[in-house]
């Protein structure tokens, strides 16, 4: 009875052995057919188009990274940094803030220094710099994001600009034919939809990455608009 058991044992792990193998030879299968599949489809849709519309997805997306991670760096504990000011003007005064703020990264850190450099003028006249160098560093978060909405813009206008072409192009074969019948306009169509479909996609991953840097960008502007109240509050209170 034990070795009909084992014998069991074993031959149901050959099977379950064999039906992994199975799938995976099937995934792998699958995995290279859907890149033959998109290679196949770009190469339908006319590269001429489909590569304008590539040419876009890449530019676009390189500026989006550079975006991300300018914004990422940019991020900073704003709440820390005002602790730190408000130490330093305690212990060591002004140019020790300044110095503190020399030592930090970020747009906040470069506000509290424009504004510390201008208290020996008045909190009025430190106020008036923080405000205005505010609107710089607030210049730098968005620098390219114009670029970024005419990419979302321009990809799907391509895409339909090289559906209107093949539309052209299967009635100019209608035409030369003198024939309507489906085989005649299949290859325009195709290419039609494929340049309509490929830049729909591009249009809607780049509105994802546009999306997140906007949010990242209001993020850290409110941040810097209450840190610069912040340390409004501290140089009054430093100046009594």
């Amino acid at each position: 009875m034990k070795k009909v058991v084992n014998v069991l044992t074993v031959a149901g792990f050959m099977f379950f052995g064999a039906i992994q193998s199975t799938f995976a030879q099937e995934a792998v299968t699958e995995e290279k057919t859907f890149h033959q599949e998109l290679k196949q489809r770009f190469i339908e849709g006319d590269p001429q188009f489909m590569g304008i519309v590539l040419v876009a997805l890449i530019l676009g997306l390189a500026i989006a990274i550079e975006r991300i991670i300018y914004l990422n760096m940019a991020t900073t504990n704003t709440k820390k940094l005002v602790a730190s000011v408000d130490e330093a003007l305690s212990s060591g005064g002004v140019e020790a803030a300044k110095e503190v703020c020399r030592n930090s990264k970020g747009p906040v850190a470069s506000i509290f220094y424009q504004g510390l450099d201008r208290l020996d003028e008045g909190v009025e006249a430190a106020e008036k710099a923080v405000v205005s160098y505010g609107g710089v560093q607030m210049g730098q978060l968005e620098k390219n994001i114009s670029w970024l909405s005419l990419f979302i813009a321009l990809a799907p206008m391509l895409g339909f600009m090289g559906t209107v072409i093949g539309m052209i192009k299967a009635f100019d074969m209608i035409a030369v034919a003198n024939d309507i019948s489906p085989g005649v306009v299949a290859v325009g169509i195709k290419v039609a939809l494929l340049t309509t479909v490929f830049g729909l996609v591009v249009a809607i991953i780049l509105q994802i990455f546009y999306n997140y840097i906007v949010s990242k960008i209001d993020s850290i502007v409110n941040n810097m608009e209450d840190a610069s109240i912040s340390l409004i509050d501290l140089l009054v209170k430093y100046k009594k």
